[in-house]
């Protein structure tokens, strides 16, 4: 297997490095009941996706 003949510079590790960092992951507001949720995805809390009902979510009291 080949081996690397001289170690890289920190600039450069840090230059691979640089796209490495985590996120935050993006939340819009759900227009229906106005609570956060990720992008292109059915409201977990309402369950309406673009205005329409998806999925039919159980109130637990």
């Amino acid at each position: 297997m080949p081996n690397p003949k001289r170690r890289h510079s920190k600039s450069r590790t840090g230059k691979r490095r640089a796209h490495d960092a985590l996120r935050a992951p993006q939340t819009i507001i759900c227009s229906n009941c106005q609570e956060p949720r990720m992008p292109h995805r059915v409201c977990p809390k309402c369950g309406q996706y673009k205005g329409r009902e998806i999925i039919r979510v159980v109130v637990e009291s």
